[in-house]
Parts: C-alpha cells; structure tokens; sequence
C-alpha cells in the first residue's frame, strides 16, 4: 500500500463544487464568490452541502487540502458537516494574481508549487483550458484538472471520472 505521503493531493474548493450555486429543486440563486470565506456556520449556503461527500472523497484515498479562500473557515463550517478531518489549507500569496498568461487562474500557479512534482487532482468550478496548457508544461507529475458545473456541485460523475484517473495515473501498489 501506498504510504500516505505518497498519495496524491486533492486540491477542494468550496464554493460550487461543495456549495452548488442552485439549491435543490429550487431556482438559480445569485453565486457566491469564494470571497465568501468569512461566512460563518449560520449561514444557509451551507444548508446545500451534501454529508455523504465527506464519506466519498475520502474513500479516494488522496490527501486532501483546501484550496479555497474560506481558508481554515473551511475546517470550522465545511468539514464538520462533512463528516471531514481537519485538512491541510492552501495558504494563498497576497500578490501575483496577474502572473502568468491572460487566461491562468489565479490559484494555478500557487497549487503547483504546493505539489512539487507529486501528482494531484485539482476539483474547483472556475479551471480553464488556459490553466490546463499551463500545468501540462510547469508540472512534471501527472495531474487532473477538473472542472466540476458548479450548479450542480460534485455528481457521481466527477466521482467516477476522479476515480478513474487515480487508477491509471497513481494506482497504489499492494
């Protein structure tokens, strides 16, 4: 078996993968911005995560870390809900938003230096081709950008397609 620090890194957002921006059965509601970082455990948004994710995404067997700007706010109102340990939280830098290609998230670049070469799963709503053709050439482990419709949240689809890759891009030896 893999030893932990082997494992690959699951980089979560919060807001649309975790916290659909529509509530079930209900209409479009305005989204919110990871920006939202501050709301606290009262907030209904909440009321949209789903418990059994917890369950599913550690079942993926992937270190997990935050990469959201609820910061450790995610370890205080998400995780708890999501039946989730603590977790590792992405410390974004203040400046260098506008580094890089136009097009290239702002979080790529710092999600790519945090993994130093170890494959990783990036799950957020906001990934585009440009953050796709960036990590292909910076990164020289295997990675998965995946772009989750965040008026849905994570579906047994992206679990299964996350799943997949971790069986043939980082399968564990027995």
């Amino acid at each position: 078996m893999t030893s932990a620090a082997d494992r690959p890194i699951l980089f979560l957002d919060v807001d649309g993968p975790l916290i659909p921006f529509v509530s079930p059965g209900g209409p479009l509601r305005a989204a919110v911005s990871d920006s939202s970082a501050s709301l606290d455990q009262g907030n209904p948004l909440l009321d949209r995560l789903d418990p059994e994710i917890g369950a599913r995404l550690l079942a993926l067997s992937c270190h997990l870390v935050w990469a959201t700007t609820w910061m450790e706010d995610a370890n205080e109102a998400v995780a708890p809900r999501l039946g989730l340990p603590k977790l590792r939280v992405m410390e974004w830098p203040d400046s260098g938003a506008d580094d890089g290609p136009r097009g290239l998230h702002w979080k790529t670049r710092p999600l790519v230096e945090w993994a130093d070469g170890r494959p990783f799963i990036w799950v957020d709503d906001e990934i585009s081709a440009m953050d796709r053709v960036w990590v292909s050439a910076q990164h020289p482990g295997a990675s998965l950008l995946h772009r989750v419709d965040p008026t849905k949240g994570l579906m047994d689809a992206d679990f299964s397609a996350l799943a997949a890759w971790l069986s043939t891009e980082a399968p564990t030896s027995g």
